[in-house]
């Protein structure tokens, strides 16, 4: 009977940390975009048109978004270790927690500023990169290229992630082609349309280990 009770509370224990790793990748998608929307339409001089989410991290009040990259990131790593043990699938799991690794060097290596934000910017784009503007970028690729990734392995499953990978592959070669000609409102689509995407897939495996 002993051994009976501790195996059903084994069982029990890791239910209980695989849901809550799950919920953390559920809540962070919504949780970073409402904090880079508050920002976005209340920062003096900031407009989603030119400029990108990631000179928030700058000048007054850019410690905010620099704790929204790195929590936010933590929690869809912690997302990815979830999914992992309630599926035992290998490589959606791991791109998932590579879009938060992405996300935490993005939040520890800030850009350079530019395009007149902060206050005091220069006007245009910056003519040198510095090595701490080069490791965000890294990040930022990091995060992207894995988040499209994950939706094409979840297509298979989930036939909407392949319209998501598609739409916001798209929206980002269209910015970096230079096609949009600084009008940077398709790249915030793409971080609308992707990480709400990215917790769904937790949050609807959260709602299957709920109903076992």
């Amino acid at each position: 009977m002993i051994t009976s009770l501790r195996a059903t509370t084994t069982r029990a224990t890791k239910v209980n940390t695989t849901a809550a790793l799950l919920a953390c990748g559920a809540v962070a998608g919504p949780l970073f975009l409402v904090v880079v929307f508050i920002q976005a339409f209340t920062r003096r001089g900031f407009s989603m048109t030119i400029h990108p989410p990631s000179l928030l991290s700058l000048g007054d009040g850019g410690w905010i978004q620099v704790a929204n990259f790195i929590v936010c990131g933590l929690l869809f790593v912690a997302a990815g270790a979830g999914l992992r043990r309630a599926t035992r699938a290998t490589w959606g799991p791991i791109l998932i927690a590579c879009v938060g690794a992405g996300m935490v060097i993005g939040g520890l290596f800030s850009a350079d500023p530019g395009l007149g934000f902060p206050a005091g910017a220069p006007a245009g784009q910056p003519t040198t990169m510095t090595w701490h503007a080069m490791l965000h970028l890294t990040g930022f690729g990091i995060g992207y290229s894995a988040l499209v990734a994950a939706c094409f392995v979840y297509a298979r499953r989930y036939w909407y992630s392949a319209i998501v990978g598609g739409v916001t592959a798209l929206c980002f070669v269209y910015v970096m082609s230079g096609l949009s000609h600084g009008n940077l409102i398709p790249l915030w689509l793409a971080l609308v349309v992707g990480w709400t995407w990215i917790s769904i897939i937790p949050a609807r495996q959260l709602a299957r280990e709920n109903r076992v």
